[in-house]
């Protein structure tokens, strides 16, 4: 099977020839994996752009080309920077075996002062520039990969980053015309991005927030079904009126098992990035198996970065045997490859998704 026939059947709760393989990186793995294949130095936005040469190399399924507030924080390289969203970001240095990495942090969010609210102008959803690139994809062989469109962020971190956390927060519980108002500038945005890139003819599109920590649910699933589950079905629904057949993940980090039966509800197909020390994968894929797709498992806190090559063999395996059975998985890395993962174990989890995740799987 070509990839995209691959992706598709695997998301119709079929089995393909092989379980759908993924990775993003973060800049400064990419570069060491591109030096290792021989690959121009090129700058990589981990969320998707331009440039998709790793996932020929790599024969990955999966190509992601994202617009919208998650670029934000990889829009420069300098130490301090002001994004076109108005939010203030400065970059981190962190140390790791393997060299030098940058996290980015919010050093100022222009909507912290209320009163900035009534002259705030977002940045413009609609123009040109933010998707020639993509044309360039849907014109050339990478079509024939499965493409995500990306805009996640999509309502409550967007939200957050403008606002901040603990004052957003505060807004939902004490003033909540101020938090509808917020929680609608990153939403309308990502409502726009995400109808344009249907238009342009993405296969599927991928949005969602953080709203689980390793233990629960960062805010309650009331306050989530109160503003962020209406939002989130609104994009579903007008989407899916734009193409039926259009397949929608969401991404949470952590455990936010109490609001996946919501998801299924509201049209969500995939879930992302299963973490598995937040929620078990095994009962994820016997509660909820027929009715919405997984995609990631490979646990990047621990076995990635930690673990030896012969625990990434076994986790590979062990992923692929639960969540593949019926088709309904992509398996991945449950965020970027991080700069602290030794190549070995990245390649480790490649070769075996590629070389045992043919079907009939092995019990």
């Amino acid at each position: 099977m070509r990839s995209k026939e691959r992706v598709i059947t695997a998301l119709n709760h079929e089995e393909p020839d092989r379980v759908p393989v993924a990775a993003s990186f973060v800049p400064e793995f990419a570069l060491i994996l591109r030096d290792r294949l021989g690959l121009p130095s090129n700058t990589l936005n981990p969320h998707g752009g331009a440039v998709h040469d790793l996932e020929e190399a790599l024969d990955l399924d999966l190509i992601q080309y994202s617009v919208g507030i998650a670029n934000s924080y990889y829009a420069s390289s300098e130490e301090h920077y002001t994004c076109e969203w108005g939010i203030t970001w400065r970059q981190v240095a962190y140390q790791t075996p393997f060299g030098t990495g940058r996290y980015t942090e919010i050093a100022r969010h222009p909507l912290a002062d209320v009163e900035t609210l009534v002259h705030y102008i977002p940045p413009d959803p609609n123009r040109d520039d933010l998707y020639l690139p993509l044309e360039g994809i849907l014109n050339s062989p990478l079509k024939e990969r499965y493409v995500f469109g990306v805009v996640v962020c999509t309502v409550f971190e967007g939200a957050w980053y403008l606002r901040g956390l603990d004052r957003l927060l505060t807004d939902m519980v004490v003033d909540e015309e101020t938090a509808e108002k917020i929680l609608d500038i990153p939403f309308l945005y990502h409502l726009d991005a995400a109808r344009r890139l249907i238009k342009m003819g993405v296969d599927g599109i991928w949005l969602g927030d953080d709203v689980g920590t390793q233990r629960g649910m960062l805010l309650s699933p009331q306050m989530w079904r109160r503003y962020l589950k209406p939002r989130m079905e609104k994009i579903c629904h007008e989407l899916k009126e734009l193409n039926p057949q259009i397949k929608i993940a969401y991404h949470s980090d952590g455990n936010i098992l109490p609001i996946i039966d919501d998801l299924i509800e509201i049209g969500i197909d995939v879930l992302n990035p299963v973490q598995p020390s937040a929620m078990n994968p095994e009962y994820l894929k016997n509660r909820y198996g027929d009715r919405i797709s997984f995609w990631g498992a490979i646990d990047e806190q621990h076995t990635l970065p930690f673990g030896t090559v012969e625990d990434v063999v076994a986790e590979t395996r062990q992923r692929i045997q639960v969540l593949g059975r019926g088709g309904g998985f992509i398996v991945s890395p449950t965020h970027h490859v991080q700069l602290d993962t030794p190549m070995e174990n990245f390649l480790a989890f490649l070769k075996t998704a590629q070389q045992e995740g043919r079907y009939p799987l092995n019990s």
